[in-house]
């Protein structure tokens, strides 16, 4: 997909719906398994459009998570870095990938991300030992297939 088709304000306005979904309030029994949105459109916006949405983009996206969210200031901005720094990392090999296979990928980067968010938690005194804190994992890599082919329809459509 060309960068040049991709603009800001179309990465921005996504983030903003992200972020609406991130904090929309669910019942007790969804909100468990709420998907990470926030970090599944760094990804999808990374593989993408890799010179618009980057690591200074990550960290921002991060530390308003971490704002909005009520959480330590930083944790989710350290963790958004390291996944997408990752992502940028393997992004050429990760955008020929099947859409079932980058799913995969997926899995194991939103995975890693909700390890570092256990280990800054830990650290800071915070024990969720749960296994539901794993359950928005699968949820988010389930998703991922729904959300690019959404993404890739709208940004195909908008010539």
């Amino acid at each position: 997909m060309s960068q040049d088709r991709i603009g800001v304000l179309r990465i921005l306005w996504t983030s903003a719906v992200a972020l609406l979904l991130t904090i929309a309030p669910l019942p007790t029994a969804l909100n468990v398994a709420r998907p990470d949105w926030i970090l599944l459109l760094l990804i999808y916006w990374t593989l993408n459009a890799p010179l618009r949405a980057g690591l200074s983009y990550a960290w921002l996206c991060g530390l308003l998570m971490d704002a909005l969210v009520g959480d330590m200031l930083g944790e989710h901005a350290l963790a958004f870095v390291i996944i997408i720094a990752l992502t940028q990392r393997f992004q050429l090999r990760l955008r020929i990938f099947p859409l079932l296979q980058q799913a995969a990928m997926v899995l194991l980067l939103i995975w890693l991300y909700h390890f570092l968010i256990y280990i800054i938690g830990g650290i800071a005194g915070e024990h969720i030992s749960s296994w539901l804190r794993w359950l928005p994992v699968l949820v988010s890599a389930l998703l991922w297939p729904v959300l690019v082919s959404i993404l890739d329809t709208v940004n195909r459509l908008s010539k």
